[in-house]
């Protein structure tokens, strides 16, 4: 009998996601805070929990994550909301963890401007052991972690996971988002490690 982790591997379509888009990337296994106030948010919020449902977030192409409902980038992530907070200045915070990566198939924008989206499932990264040349930029890593607060700081540390080091990597060092999302469509952890080097390079937090 296949536990539940195997049943969920097996899930390879999900219909009607609700989609947060935002200008800003989340990978896997990454935390991302929220300040939630537009009602379309908030009813999709209060839905998810009622289901137990996480949503998707994407990168927005073209658009404001107010307002009308944006043009977005198809290749995005599933997250699970990991924390709620009713905030003194009235505003929901969140926070919410990565869960998998998903391609758009189609979407639709409903009355309040929300977007559904049907998405597909995108296999999980192989673990693979970050190789010596890399392990400075590890120490650039963790030195941005100790400077982070909520919800960085709840994260399992996996410095010797080539894919982790990356995506972290990703999400942290201040790159043009278009690069980021790039980096995020990417699916072989030593491409996007060399990618990031060189980038590190060029900002000047790696020397050779």
């Amino acid at each position: 009998m296949n536990d539940s982790n195997d049943d969920h591997e097996t899930i390879s379509l999900i219909k009607k996601l609700p989609l947060f888009p935002l200008k800003s990337i989340l990978f896997p296994q990454g935390a991302l805070a929220l300040k939630v106030f537009e009602p379309r948010y908030l009813d999709m919020l209060t839905q998810c929990e009622k289901a137990g449902n996480g949503f998707g977030i994407c990168l927005i192409r073209h658009g404001s994550e107010v307002g009308t409902a944006p043009e977005i980038y198809t290749v995005g992530t599933l997250v699970e909301i990991t924390f709620w907070e009713r905030r003194k200045d009235g505003l929901l915070g969140i926070s919410v963890q990565g869960e998998q990566k998903f391609k758009v198939l189609n979407h639709v924008v409903q009355a309040n401007e929300l977007i559904l989206a049907d998405v597909e499932l995108i296999s999980h990264e192989s673990e693979e052991i970050l190789p010596e040349q890399y392990q400075s930029m590890v120490s650039v890593l963790k030195k941005i972690f100790a400077a982070l607060q909520h919800p960085y700081i709840t994260l399992p540390k996996k410095y010797d996971d080539a894919s982790w080091v990356g995506s972290r990597l990703s999400e942290l060092l201040p790159l043009p988002i278009q690069k980021q999302q790039l980096l995020l469509e990417l699916n072989e952890p030593m491409s996007r490690l060399a990618m990031l080097y060189d980038e590190m390079l060029s900002l000047g937090l790696l020397s050779e």
